[in-house]
């Protein structure tokens, strides 16, 4: 059975350093497990590392796609394994979109075909909440702790699995059998920190380019529904104060810490954990290689 080596936690918590570091220090590559980062233009927004942060570590599922382009777990799946099954090295799989990361290391079998883009059209004049209490009717087996009611793209997938196939999102074969032996490097830091850490980030993007980044996609009439780009569509239709986009994002981004943290703390199994010191970040490389040198063993 293949290893695989992977980073996961909240965003902003040092995914990117700490799984470039542990790349540079056994030689290996890195697939990125983030849903943003695998499109192109979606650079600032998406914290995507450049190149001179990959120091030279190769990165595979970055920029693969352009912005509007449909990417499902299915295809993740199948691109990380690809690439993880054609190579004789350990790959690191560093993200933090859980079902990505899950659905690769795990027994996974899809059996609903590609979006449908009509079903969109069905339900448009469905507010969220109608939306969710529809796929309800449809699914009463549904895990409501899996999907939330404002993640419309998710409930509407969940309708058309079940509409589909007849059964539930949840129940496309999830053996309990790893598909790889793999070694799960989950990060967490005290929650005011790790707040403070993606408030201070939100300003350096904003710093680095971020407004004209979104602006760019905007006037092509591309609107990812991504964090850091969404909360700005409003300022420029003059809605909102630059000020209040700003902290829209700031505030969005501490809500999906809070999902991320939830999801992998319930979802992913057998996870290794570790409390990132951000003054000595050093040592909690080294305590991370020490326990993957017994696991490579």
């Amino acid at each position: 059975m293949k290893k695989v080596l992977v980073v996961v936690g909240p965003t902003a918590v040092g995914k990117t350093k700490i799984a470039i570091e542990l790349a540079k220090h056994y030689n290996l590559e890195i697939i990125s497990g983030d849903s943003v980062s695998i499109y192109k233009k979606l650079d600032i927004g998406s914290a995507k590392p450049t190149k001179e942060e990959m120091s030279g570590v190769k990165h595979y599922l970055i920029d693969k796609l352009d912005v509007g382009e449909d990417y499902s777990s299915c295809d993740f799946q199948k691109d990380a394994r690809k690439i993880i099954d054609e190579s004789d090295d350990i790959k690191i799989i560093s993200g933090g979109t859980g079902l990505y990361i899950e659905s690769v290391l795990y027994n996974y079998e899809f059996k609903a075909s590609k979006r449908d883009l009509d079903l969109a059209l069905k339900y448009k004049d469905y507010s969220n909440l109608e939306l969710y209490e529809e796929l309800l009717k449809i699914d009463k087996d549904i895990d409501q702790t899996k999907i939330h009611p404002n993640n419309r793209k998710r409930v509407l997938r969940a309708i058309e699995v079940k509409l589909e196939t007849s059964n539930s999102i949840h129940s496309y074969n999830k053996k309990n059998e790893k598909y790889y032996d793999y070694f799960i490097i989950y990060l967490s830091m005290d929650r005011e920190k790790l707040y403070d850490r993606i408030n201070k980030r939100v300003d350096i993007m904003i710093k680095d380019g971020l407004i004209d980044e979104v602006k760019s996609l905007y006037d092509n009439n591309l609107y990812p529904h991504a964090i850091g780009y969404k909360e700005l569509y409003p300022y420029f239709n003059g809605e909102i104060s630059l000020e209040s986009a700003i902290d829209e994002i700031k505030k969005d981004s501490r809500h999906l810490a809070k999902r991320q943290e939830t999801w992998f703390r319930n979802q992913m199994e057998d996870c290794h954990f570790y409390n990132v010191d951000v003054n000595n970040i050093e040592k909690t490389i080294s305590t991370i290689i020490k326990d993957v040198d017994m696991w490579i063993k």
